[in-house]
């Protein structure tokens, strides 16, 4: 027999035969991630109207545990179909009202009740709201490095609100990486 193929073993299903690789002897030659950690949690952003709205310290205010993690991902999503999270331009305030400026243009208001579209129920607002939200989307994500978010010089995240009227927005934050490591101190002797 080939000695390569010694190590492994044939067994069969009621279809085939198959060659599967050793097992491990010993537990311990099983892979081991360690320090991987999931955690999450919802929570509000003021109410606003519509327009861009600049979030960053508002959300890392509501998430102390960003600090917790030396390397992940945070995810951002928001549980509304006529608002949406973007990342974009954090100096310049001028550039969010171009943003709700350019949404508008893009996408038009029926204030006329022309008919230009069928959902018209909640307010001449309010389709264009979902189609704004479509556009744009529901969710970030950002990495995070050394328990802080690893936004670019110049990115901020944006809520963007599409409704006419202040509405109180629900996220749901999630956060996956790996902790800081954290000492325990030792153990007094008696």
């Amino acid at each position: 027999m080939n000695p390569l193929l010694e190590q492994f073993t044939l067994t069969t299903n009621d279809h085939c035969l198959l060659l599967l690789p050793p097992r491990p002897r010993f537990p311990s030659h099983r892979p081991r991630i360690h320090g991987m950690s999931w955690f999450q949690k919802t929570f509000s952003l003021k109410a606003q109207s519509r327009g861009s709205y600049l979030v960053t310290d508002e959300i890392v205010a509501s998430l102390p545990e960003i600090a917790e993690y030396k390397i992940g991902l945070l995810n951002l999503f928001i549980q509304h179909t006529s608002c949406a999270l973007s990342l974009n331009e954090n100096w310049d305030s001028d550039v969010r009202l171009d943003m709700t400026d350019a949404l508008n243009r893009i996408v038009i208001e029926d204030k006329k009740h022309q008919g230009i579209y069928r959902h018209d129920a909640e307010g001449s607002d309010d389709m264009p709201a979902h189609v704004k939200s479509s556009l744009i989307g529901a969710s970030v994500t950002i990495p995070i490095s050394g328990g802080t978010l690893n936004l670019g010089t110049w990115q901020g995240i944006y809520y963007m609100e599409f409704r006419n009227s202040k509405h109180r927005r629900n996220i749901v934050a999630t956060i996956q990486g790996e902790k800081i490591a954290t000492s325990t101190p030792p153990e007094s002797e008696p």
